[in-house]
């Protein structure tokens, strides 16, 4: 499949890296030139191109870029053809984005980005943490093989982008239309929490979107009292374990 993915952050350059290897013809950009990703054409064999040029030919489209800066893409979008699906990656960080009133006022981050963007989008790969995509990912029917959450209201879109999940080495799980985001957003239980396909079915259905609206400037609160440096990624997980209890909504003793 030809396979477009704007971004190169740690989820981009995963994907670009991933979905290279399982054999599809990627090709891959960012805010700067070609030149700036030099490094991962070389590992990956995508091919390094320009804003302009990477959604020219392709099947689908991969955004993977901070939420606030997805407006941004729709002079892009608007040049796809109508039957490219698009799929994000990104989710809202209010520290980060700067405060968008109507997600805090409750409005999915999915139904959101269709808005600016004006399109259809499915949702994806956004409740993994950048190590355990990179580095976590299993053959199909492996026993240890994590979950991966997507969303969107094109079904057949929707099916597409679960089989890409799968070829980056995670079960898809149908987590609904782009109504149903807000399960899959910070700090409710399928948010970074490294679970199996039956745990995160049974994490999607218990969300509780006023619960997670107030965990999650908790949780951003605490990751942003830690002090810089090292990988955090794995104190990450343990804690959207610890405060979505984890434990508690899926039957397990503490």
């Amino acid at each position: 499949m030809r396979i477009g993915i704007i971004g190169t952050g740690g989820i981009g350059a995963s994907l670009t890296l991933k979905l290279s290897a399982a054999g599809h013809a990627v090709q891959v950009a960012n805010t700067r030139e070609p030149g700036s990703m030099t490094k991962l054409a070389e590992e990956s064999g995508a091919v390094a191109t320009t804003l302009d040029e990477v959604g020219r030919d392709v099947e689908v489209l991969i955004t993977s870029i901070p939420f606030g800066r997805m407006p941004d893409l729709k002079p892009i979008i608007d040049r796809l053809p109508g039957d490219v699906p698009v799929a994000d990656t990104s989710n809202y960080y209010p520290h980060r984005d700067g405060r968008i009133e109507e997600i805090d006022d409750g409005k999915p981050e999915g139904v959101w980005i269709e808005q600016q963007l004006g399109r259809p989008v499915v949702r994806a790969w956004n409740s993994l943490v950048q190590t355990t995509l990179a580095g976590k990912g299993r053959p199909k029917g492996a026993a240890d093989r994590l979950a991966v959450p997507v969303a969107g209201t094109d079904l057949a879109a929707k099916q597409l982008v679960m089989g890409l999940v799968d070829d980056t080495g995670f079960d898809p799980v149908d987590a609904g239309t782009v109504e149903d985001t807000w399960r899959m957003q910070a700090a409710t239980p399928a948010y970074c929490t490294e679970l199996n396909a039956e745990q995160l079915r049974k994490a999607l259905a218990l969300a509780d979107h006023d619960a997670a609206m107030v965990r999650r400037e908790a949780v951003l609160a605490i990751i942003g009292s830690w002090e810089p440096g090292g990988s955090i990624f794995e104190d990450i997980v343990a804690l959207n374990r610890a405060a979505a209890g984890l434990h508690r909504l899926l039957g397990q003793d503490e």
